[in-house]
């Protein structure tokens, strides 16, 4: 297994997850900019008001792109199995 290797795989690895995550932090923070704003605007300087919009928000981009996320894992999975006589060639 040469370094080469594992960087790549390495790579491919952390660019899914970044994509995977992304739409949960997204609307996370808009979500949780928009409570500030509010929160500003009303002067309303409680603490753990941020918290539930947050998850709630969370749950719904997860509910939404699920589906999406899936595929993802599924395809990355399949071409992982799919390489393993090539990546035993690299050896």
């Amino acid at each position: 297994m040469t370094v080469d290797f594992v960087i790549e795989i390495t790579t491919k690895t952390l660019e899914l997850t970044l994509m995977i995550a992304a739409p949960m932090l997204i609307f996370g923070l808009v979500v949780g900019l928009i409570v500030s704003i509010f929160q500003a605007v009303t002067q309303i300087q409680e603490m753990t008001l941020t918290f539930i919009p947050k998850i709630l928000a969370v749950v719904v981009a997860l509910i939404i792109f699920f589906p999406w996320i899936i595929d993802k894992l599924i395809s990355f999975t399949v071409n992982i199995i799919h390489n393993i006589p090539v990546y035993i060639g690299k050896f």
